[in-house]
C-alpha cells in the first residue's frame, strides 16, 4: 500500500498510515507493554481517547488499565505516525521522480508513434477521399438519369392528357347521343326479328365502345397520378391512390393477366414526393410481376400481394409474390446501380437502388427478405411525420 503524502498539511486517515496487519502488530505491541491490553479503531468506543495526526484526530485508542496509561499509549502512537508519514513522504517523493521520468519516456515515445501512425494513415485517408469522390459522381450520375427519366414520364403523361382528355371526353358524349338515337330508330322501325337482332348488336357495340373510352380515361387519370404533373414536388400524398394507379399501371402493361391482390388499410397522408413514390411503386410492381414471369407455377398460379398497415410512428407499404425469387449470389448486390441479371434491353438495374434511394430521401427504408424459388418480400417503411 502507498500513502500518497504530498505534505504534512494533507488528512490521512488510519487506513491510509497503516496497514491492517501493521495495525494488528501494533495492538499486540501496545497490550503488552501496558498492563490491560489496548485497542487502536477508527470508530470511537465508550471511554476512548482521541489519536492525532497532524491536530488531526485519525482513531480512537480504549482499554489500557487508567486513564494515564491510555494518554501515553496514545501519545506514543502518534509520535510513531509522525516518523512514518515522514518517510513515506520522502519515499513518494522519490516515487514521483522515477514515475514523472518514466512518464516523460512514455509520451516521446506515444509521440513517436502518433506521428508513425499519422503518416501511415495518410495514404488511407487519400484513398477514402477517392472514394467518396467516385461514390458522389456515381451518386450524381444515378440522380440526373433518374430525373431526366421522370420528367420524360411527366412530359409524356402531359402529352396524353392534353391530346386524348378532349376527343376522349366527345367520343363518349356522341356515344351516348347515339345510343340514345338508337332507342328512338327503334320505336319507329317494325318490330322485325331481324330489326330486334340489328339493335340488340348494335346497342352493344355502343356500350363496348363506352366501356372502352372509359377504360383509356382512367389510364390517362392513372398516368397523370403516377407522374403527378398536377402536383407540387413536395406536397401530401394518398400512399394508398399512388398504389393503386401504379397497379393499374402495371396490369396494362401486363396485359391484364396478373392477380394481384390489394388489402389496402386506411392510413393518414403522408408528406413527400408523389412523382418518386409513385415511381418507387411502380417499380417493385413491376418486379414482382417479372418475377412472375420467369417461373413455371404448373397447375397453380403467380400472385402479388400490395398491402399497406400502420405502425407506431411510420406505415409500410408491402409488396410480396410467389415467383422466382433472388438468387443467392445476386442478393448481395440487388441495390447496386445498374446491376441488373436480365438481357441487355430488358432492364436498367436502377428500380430498387431508386426505391431504397426514394425511402431514404423520405426519411424511410427498404428491406427485402427473398428466398429462391420461393418468392420475394419488399417492405417499404415510411415516417407517419414529415422529415
Amino acid at each position: 500500500m502507498r500513502l500518497i503524502v504530498r505534505n504534512f498539511e494533507d488528512d490521512p486517515t488510519l487506513q491510509d498510515l497503516l496497514s491492517v496487519d501493521q495495525l494488528e502488530r501494533l495492538n499486540r505491541t501496545l497490550s503488552s507493554l501496558c498492563q490491560a491490553p489496548v485497542t487502536i479503531a477508527e470508530q470511537k468506543t465508550t471511554g476512548a481517547i482521541p489519536v492525532e495526526f497532524n491536530l488531526e484526530t485519525v482513531a480512537w485508542l480504549s482499554g489500557g488499565h487508567s486513564p494515564e496509561e491510555r494518554s501515553a499509549a496514545s501519545e506514543l502512537v502518534s509520535f510513531l505516525m509522525m516518523f512514518v508519514a515522514k518517510y513515506r513522504l520522502a519515499a513518494n517523493l522519490h516515487h514521483d521522480t522515477t514515475e514523472a521520468s518514466y512518464a516523460e519516456l512514455q509520451r516521446q515515445n506515444d509521440a513517436l508513434k502518433t506521428s508513425e501512425a499519422r503518416y501511415r494513415a495518410l495514404s488511407d485517408q487519400l484513398q477514402q477521399k477517392v472514394d467518396e469522390q467516385v461514390s458522389v459522381i456515381q451518386q450524381t450520375q444515378q440522380e440526373l438519369y433518374e430525373s431526366a427519366r421522370l420528367r420524360s414520364v411527366g412530359q409524356l403523361a402531359a402529352g396524353v392528357a392534353h391530346e386524348i382528355n378532349n376527343p376522349i371526353g366527345f367520343i363518349s358524349s356522341n356515344l351516348r347521343v347515339a345510343r340514345d338515337y338508337i332507342d328512338d330508330l327503334k320505336d319507329s322501325l317494325p318490330a322485325t326479328p331481324d330489326h330486334e337482332e340489328l339493335f340488340r348488336d348494335f346497342h352493344d357495340l355502343l356500350s363496348e365502345s363506352m366501356d372502352g373510352t372509359r377504360r383509356i380515361a382512367s389510364i390517362v387519370a392513372d398516368l397523370k397520378t403516377f407522374s403527378s404533373i398536377d402536383q407540387a414536388d413536395y406536397t401530401m400524398c394518398n400512399l394508398n391512390d399512388l398504389l393503386r394507379s401504379s397497379s393499374h399501371l402495371v396490369q396494362t402493361e401486363h396485359g391484364h393477366q396478373l392477380d394481384i391482390i390489394e388489402r389496402l388499410n386506411e392510413l393518414p397522408p403522408v408528406a413527400g414526393h408523389p412523382s418518386r413514390l409513385s415511381q418507387t411503386f411502380f417499380n417493385l410492381l413491376n418486379n414482382a410481376a417479372q418475377a412472375l414471369s420467369d417461373k413455371d407455377f404448373g397447375d397453380r398460379k403467380g400472385r402479388i400481394l400490395m398491402q399497406t398497415q400502420m405502425g407506431t410512428d411510420s406505415i409500410q407499404v408491402i409488396v410480396q409474390d410467389n415467383g422466382c425469387g433472388i438468387p443467392d449470389d445476386c442478393r448481395a448486390r440487388v441495390f447496386d446501380a445498374f446491376y441488373t441479371t436480365r438481357p441487355v434491353g430488358s432492364g436498367t438495374g436502377l428500380g430498387l437502388t431508386v426505391a431504397r434511394d426514394t425511402a431514404h430521401a423520405h426519411g424511410g427504408d427498404l428491406t427485402i427478405n427473398s428466398r429462391q424459388g420461393a418468392g420475394t418480400r419488399v417492405t417499404l417503411t415510411l415516417p407517419i411525420k414529415a422529415r
